[in-house]
């Protein structure tokens, strides 16, 4: 048999190219101007063996047990109602605080590991308290151990920034029937020269005994005249104008305001005036009611076994803490630095404080980072500007087990937010949440010097899927 010439290779004319890994190669077809698509595909958990061998039994062999676990936990995050229905001295509706005990932001710590923010509000809490008539005899309490530290997370409570609050500090009662759950948190104590920012000043303790003997008992008129407030269909509302309801609350606050204003001008003629520029001042009044409306569905949702979904993130400025649903264990790691920031003048990373506070909790529950794509004002804080906003809301939704059936984002044809921060994912992809905060001095007590974005420790979302594999 004759053999047959070889024929010739044709060769297509128009080619699209899909490629994995190293964007160079996307970049160099795109510039001969041929489409490419570039695949973001990493070795799962940067691999770990042993972090991938986890992985493997928690998607493979166990991965319908957690993941209808986790679709419980979902539906409990989107499904509760958390309504406002008091305002209490804290001793009333928290056993533990009674005494000389003060509860804090975080995770536990020790006076001598407490960043310097977190110990002047725990010195201005102790005077505004009355068991020390100055911040040097506070010092000497706390430094000796006559006053009791309590993380605010083991009694429900939820403290934003650098708080600090004692027996007598009047707390919202946050009630999310469906779930059978109540969280509390303190009210706002508002920008400028205040405790949760980490001062000690006069005014700041000042500000203290304000919010006991004026605005609590005032908002607690309010409160019975107005009955029970949805939290979440205000937040809900805020998300539509702009807020992400935890770097920027200003339009949900508004809100809240305008519905209470016939309550409001109904208080007694004393103090009313100074309660009304109280609230014209606080743009951030909204966000403790935020963060005890996402501890009391994440408290319901505590209660599903079997899950690999986030139900707290905390921090105290030391470290970092998350805790998983069904599961009592916390994992801990050091507070990280905001890296994604803009500074006051005059002021940067260097005279920074690590990352504080109770507020992460309202990221588990689709609002800030997981909000950051409707966020004007999230936007603004990053480099890339709204492009970075939306990244960051995608960034989340990767590493989330579903979205939010109340929380929408106009910019993005009205997709819910992501919620359910499943561990799995997060390790897996290397992709801790990102959380939207504000920025205290590190040491020199001058208070709030920016805000910008921190990103959560990836260490204790791997300690989260050791443990978790091994139950």
């Amino acid at each position: 048999m004759t053999p047959q010439p070889p024929q010739p290779i044709a060769l297509p004319q128009r080619v699209s190219i899909v490629n994995v890994g190293l964007s160079l190669f996307a970049d160099a077809v795109q510039d001969q101007a041929t489409p490419a698509q570039s695949l973001d595909w990493r070795i799962p958990a940067d691999g770990d063996p042993e972090l991938v061998a986890a992985l493997e039994q928690l998607y493979g062999p166990r991965g319908d047990e957690i993941d209808a676990a986790n679709a419980e936990v979902v539906r409990r995050l989107d499904q509760g109602v958390p309504m406002l229905i008091g305002i209490a001295a804290a001793q009333s509706v928290v056993p533990a605080l009674s005494g000389r005990t003060l509860a804090h932001c975080g995770p536990a710590v020790q006076w001598a590991d407490a960043c310097d923010p977190l110990r002047r509000s725990m010195r201005a809490a102790t005077v505004a308290e009355g068991w020390a008539d100055t911040v040097q005899a506070a010092d000497r309490l706390l430094a000796e151990g006559s006053v009791v530290l309590e993380p605010a997370y083991l009694h429900d409570v939820v403290l934003p920034m650098a708080t600090a609050i004692g027996p007598s500090a009047p707390v919202f009662v946050v009630e999310n029937r469906e779930g059978g759950t109540r969280a509390f948190a303190p009210i706002n104590q508002g920008p400028g020269e205040t405790a949760w920012f980490g001062r000690e000043t006069p005014a700041a303790i000042s500000r203290l005994r304000f919010l006991r003997e004026v605005a609590g008992p005032m908002l607690r008129l309010v409160l019975d005249a107005s009955g029970p407030i949805d939290i979440f269909a205000l937040a809900a509302q805020g998300v539509q104008i702009g807020d992400d309801v935890h770097m920027r609350t200003q339009g949900t606050t508004n809100l809240l305001i305008r519905n209470l204003l016939p309550q409001l001008v109904a208080l007694p003629d004393t103090d009313r005036v100074a309660l009304a520029t109280f609230l014209a001042g606080n743009h951030l009044f909204f966000l403790n009611l935020a963060m005890a409306a996402a501890k009391s569905v994440a408290l319901s949702a505590q209660d599903v076994r079997g899950s690999s979904i986030v139900t707290m993130m905390c921090r105290n400025g030391t470290s970092y803490a998350i805790r998983l649903a069904g599961s009592d264990e916390v994992f801990v790691d050091a507070a990280p630095p905001v890296a994604d920031a803009m500074y006051y003048p005059d002021y940067g990373p260097e005279t920074s404080a690590p990352d504080i506070g109770d507020s992460a909790i309202l990221e588990l529950v689709g609002l800030g980072g997981a909000a950051a794509a409707g966020s004007p004002a999230v936007a603004g804080f990053l480099r890339g500007g709204r492009a970075d906003a939306v990244a960051m809301t995608e960034a989340m939704t990767a590493v989330c087990a579903g979205r939010s059936s109340r929380f929408t984002l106009p910019s993005l044809e009205y997709r819910g937010t992501p919620i359910g921060v499943d561990v799995r994912r997060v390790v897996e992809l290397g992709l801790p949440p990102r959380v939207t905060t504000g920025i205290l001095h590190a040491s020199s007590g001058v208070g709030q010097i920016g805000a910008g974005v921190a990103t959560a420790p990836l260490e204790c979302f791997r300690a989260a899927v050791r443990a978790l594999v091994s139950d």
